[in-house]
């Protein structure tokens, strides 16, 4: 900004100290490592003006080939932590870059200070009460008159993360009694707010979903290509999962469901994770191999034409604190079938937007299926209700807006 006289140099001086500054903490970030959490952060900060709030951010590195500092979006990003040459997907790290989680916790701190002592932030944001944010609660405790946002994106069953916790577990719960402010993605997750005894303001904002960019099919000629790609015939029919090939999300469940199901349904499976062998091997052991096709890591921007080639969405999850794929899919026109568990019920209403399965259940997931095969008044009218919900709740452009007025502005207008 050039300065030119009196009034600009009063106008610099202004705008720099009513610049309002918020810092992230989170435990990994683009371009490597995205999950639903990571898509929140982006899609919400993208869509805020700096000129209104401008966004710091401290994240672990893991990647060699990622800088130290960059630019992405509305967020300065400061990248900590030893690193290696490795995969998109953080379930796929080497074993001993795991220790960067458990370092993070005063990598995260000390390099928030440093940087508060330059910046003077306004608030601090957590995404996810994990490692992440054991270093903003240290930074609340030198810190105490810098409000603290929790967001709540969990998707692990609430008892596994309590365990896990336990050898942490009074700093773990200061993340809830400390925060001033906690937003969370679905009803399931505001409950365990409460749960751990927060006694500041709860606050349900969902994740959503770019419905332009998942509603819009290639031209056909395009979608005809993958499908030759992928082998689909004209009477098959294509399931479809988005998910990280974790115990939680179930992958083996439906690879299972293939034996009740007619030859001509096939699964197609988008995502990396530790459980990538055991499932291919089980693939083999049922004599699936051509039924069933591993496609790997799939870019979100990539993703919404595999939806548009596929037939129905199924992630029979054992737990879930929202679930971002159910949403894209939607968006995409296509049928979702799901398991009736945590933040789920929030959006799927059975038989209406969508058909909930049995848990750990793969001949309910058959039922289902044949269900929207043979059903097809009911699979119209399941797509287009779900379609109108996502258009009118579930878009980024109406979640950053809630965010930024009932959340960000909420904190820093002081209106608590």
């Amino acid at each position: 900004m050039r300065i030119n006289g009196k009034r600009d140099t009063e106008l610099f001086l202004c705008y720099h100290f009513y610049m309002r500054r918020i810092l992230i903490f989170s435990l990994v970030y683009y371009p490597r490592f995205i999950g639903g959490a990571e898509v929140a952060i982006k899609e919400i900060t993208d869509r805020i003006s700096p000129e209104e709030i401008e966004f710091d951010m401290v994240t672990l590195r893991l990647d060699s080939r990622l800088p130290k500092f960059e630019k992405i979006g509305n967020i300065n990003i400061h990248r900590l932590g030893f690193s290696s040459r490795q995969k998109n997907s953080s379930d796929s790290l080497s074993w001993y870059l795991h220790f960067n989680k458990y370092l993070f916790v005063f990598l995260g701190f000390f390099k928030a200070l440093s940087l508060h002592k330059k910046n003077k932030y306004n608030a601090i944001w957590s995404m996810m009460a994990t490692y992440n944010s054991f270093a903003a609660v240290l930074f609340k405790l030198c810190s105490p008159q810098v409000p603290f946002i929790l967001t709540l994106q969990e998707g692990d069953p609430i008892p596994y993360i309590k365990r896990r916790a336990l050898p942490a577990y009074p700093l773990f719960k200061m993340i809830f009694t400390r925060a001033d402010y906690i937003q969370t993605i679905s009803n399931y997750l505001a409950d365990w707010a409460k749960e751990m005894k927060a006694t500041c303001p709860v606050v349900v904002i969902p994740n959503a979903v770019d419905f332009e960019v998942f509603s819009h099919k290639k031209p056909q000629a395009g979608l005809e290509i993958l499908k030759q790609k992928l082998g689909k015939k004209t009477d098959d029919i294509f399931l479809i999962t988005t998910s990280r090939l974790v115990v939680k999300n179930a992958v083996g469940d439906i690879i299972d469901s293939l034996q009740y199901l007619p030859h001509n349904v096939k699964f197609l499976v988008l995502g990396t994770g530790y459980q990538e062998e055991e499932l291919k091997e089980k693939v083999e052991k049922l004599k699936l191999s051509e039924r069933v096709k591993f496609l790997g890591y799939v870019s979100h921007k990539e993703m919404p034409q595999y939806l548009h080639i596929s037939d129905i969405f199924i992630r029979p999850s054992l737990s879930e604190g929202f679930g971002n794929s159910y949403i894209e899919a939607m968006a995409a026109g296509i049928p979702i079938i799901a398991t009736p568990v945590g933040g789920i019920v929030d959006f799927l209403r059975d038989g209406e937007t969508g058909l909930f399965c049995d848990v750990s259940s793969p001949k309910s997931i058959a039922q289902k299926v044949e269900k929207l095969i043979k059903d097809t008044e009911s699979r119209d009218f399941i797509i287009k209700n779900a379609i109108k919900m996502v258009k009118e709740k579930y878009q980024w452009s109406l979640i950053a807006s809630d965010m930024k007025n009932k959340v960000f502005l909420m904190i820093l207008d002081k209106k608590l």
